[in-house]
């Protein structure tokens, strides 16, 4: 099969609507490996680094409550730091770079849950701004191509 390990997907394929901060981020433990009195935190397989988790809440408002809230586990060598809050709201809005998504089958359920998993997380960019990148990346793709006329 040529899928193999997590397959990369972007922020907004996982998060339309966007999402906002509901917890602390949090060093996940290696229950396998610790012992009683000896904690012995997470590290990714592939890559070697810690593994962070912060809760998020999906903005998306098709979503059924019980599943608005995701955990979000973040691959880093140092704890990631919560985006500043805004102004007049009452969660703090994120998104995240370098996102995967594995399969899993719940134990609890049986049925098919998504882990998901980032390399950074970082303040929203704002819609002007996303129009501007967007912009900029067509005109550079269009850049060096022959246009028949």
């Amino acid at each position: 099969m040529a899928i193999q390990g997590p397959i990369p997907i972007s922020f907004h394929q996982v998060f339309p609507h966007g999402c906002f901060v509901v917890g602390e981020v949090e060093q996940v433990k290696d229950f396998d490996a610790s012992s009683k009195g000896r904690t012995v935190y997470a590290k990714d397989k592939n890559t070697g680094e810690l593994v962070w988790q912060v809760a998020v809440m999906d903005a998306d408002p098709t979503v059924k409550a019980g599943q608005k809230t995701v955990s979000v586990k973040i691959l880093s060598a140092v704890q990631p730091v919560v985006p500043a809050a805004l102004p007049g709201l009452p969660f703090v809005p994120v998104e995240f770079d370098g996102m995967t998504a594995t399969a899993y089958v719940a134990q609890n359920t049986g049925r098919l849950a998504w882990s998901i998993r980032a390399t950074s997380m970082h303040a929203p960019r704002s819609a002007a701004a996303s129009a501007r990148q967007s912009a900029s990346a067509s005109v550079k793709e269009t850049a060096g191509k022959d246009v028949a006329a």
